[in-house]
């Protein structure tokens, strides 16, 4: 049972099949990750990229939307990346194996470590915040107004009152 579309969604499906081919990663997923909330329609953009004859960044994308179903296309979703694995291109068959597997939580991605910038503030094994304080903090005498009692401040010569 297929339903029709409007021209504004034709015209949406074609501006991000035509984004989910960039050379540009970046484009590719957000374009893939946009159309994995169109359900079937997305779904067959997605599809296509995946088994067809495209760049790898396409390929990953499309894995990458695929793995982004939600809902009721969740099993379709596992269904095409399983088919992919049994594809004959060797980029569909590793991509489509490491998206099962995060979508599976078989596969784990840990963030890369970050290195210290060269010449940095502190050395090497410092910790960020330590225990002392730059300034020691002396004792107030126990009589009133402690150490400002014979006080009294110095006129400003630019101020009234300066003699």
């Amino acid at each position: 049972m297929e339903r029709e579309r409007d021209p504004a969604t034709i015209e949406k499906l074609k501006q991000l099949r035509q984004r989910l081919m960039s050379d540009n990663i970046s484009h590719a997923r957000v374009a893939a990750f946009q159309l994995s909330w169109l359900q079937e329609d997305g779904m067959a953009v997605l599809q296509e990229a995946l088994l067809g004859n495209y760049p790898h960044t396409a390929k990953k994308a499309a894995a990458y939307g695929i793995r982004s179903m939600r809902g009721r296309m969740k099993k379709v979703a596992v269904e095409v990346l399983e088919k992919g694995i049994e594809h004959q291109d060797k980029t569909t068959r590793e991509v489509s194996k490491t998206s099962l597997g995060l979508l599976r939580g078989e596969i784990i991605i840990k963030a890369p470590k970050r290195k210290p910038k060269p010449g940095g503030k502190r050395p090497q094994g410092q910790k960020p915040y330590s225990n002392h304080s730059k300034r020691e903090i002396r004792s107030v005498p126990s009589e009133p107004n402690g150490n400002l009692k014979n006080y009294r401040p110095k006129p400003h010569p630019n101020r009234r009152g300066y003699q």
